[in-house]
C-alpha cells in the first residue's frame, strides 16, 4: 500500500468487502465478492479478520463507492459496532456508503433495537442472513449507480 493514496479516477471506485475482526470463515466473503462482481463491481477484498485500522487505512487509499462488513460468527453486532464507530470517526470517510450483513447475533437474528443501533453508529444498512436479507442486499446493488465495464 502507498504511503501516498491515489485519488481514483471516477468510475473507479472498488467495494471493500471484509470480515469481522473474530470472524475467520471465507466463504462469506468470496460469495459476496462474486455477487458484487456479477453487479459490475470491481471488489477489493480484505478478507477474514479484518483489524479496524486496514480497513481504515484502505478505505482512506482506495476511496470505495461502498463498505460492505460481513460475518457468519454470530459475533458481527459487537465486531461491527466497533468497526464502523472507528470509521466514522475519519471524516474523509463519513459519508462513504458502509453496511453489515450476515449473521449478526450469537441468538438469532439481531431485532430492531439492535438494527436501529447499528444504523445510529453508521451503518446504512444492516442485512440478515434470511433470504429476505439477500434480496435486500441485492436490490441496494441494483440501486448503485457505478457500473464497472467487464
Amino acid at each position: 500500500m502507498s504511503p501516498y493514496p491515489m485519488t481514483p479516477t471516477p468510475g473507479d471506485q472498488p467495494v471493500l468487502v471484509a470480515g469481522g475482526i473474530s470472524d475467520s470463515h471465507t466463504w462469506n466473503l468470496v460469495y459476496l465478492q462474486l455477487l458484487l462482481e456479477e453487479h459490475g463491481h470491481r471488489v477489493v477484498n480484505l478478507g477474514p479478520c479484518v483489524p479496524e485500522d486496514l480497513l481504515i487505512a484502505e478505505a482512506l487509499a482506495q476511496r470505495p463507492l461502498l463498505i460492505v462488513v460481513s460475518s457468519v460468527n454470530g459475533h458481527g453486532y459487537h465486531d461491527g459496532m466497533r468497526t464502523v464507530t472507528r470509521l466514522r470517526e475519519h471524516p474523509e470517510l463519513d459519508q462513504v456508503p458502509a453496511v453489515i450483513g450476515g449473521k449478526l447475533g450469537i441468538a438469532g437474528p439481531c431485532g430492531d433495537e439492535e438494527v436501529a443501533a447499528l444504523r445510529a453508529a453508521g451503518y446504512d444498512a444492516v442485512f440478515d442472513d434470511s433470504a429476505e436479507g439477500v434480496a435486500a442486499f441485492r436490490q441496494m446493488l441494483d440501486a448503485l449507480s457505478q457500473r464497472a465495464l467487464v
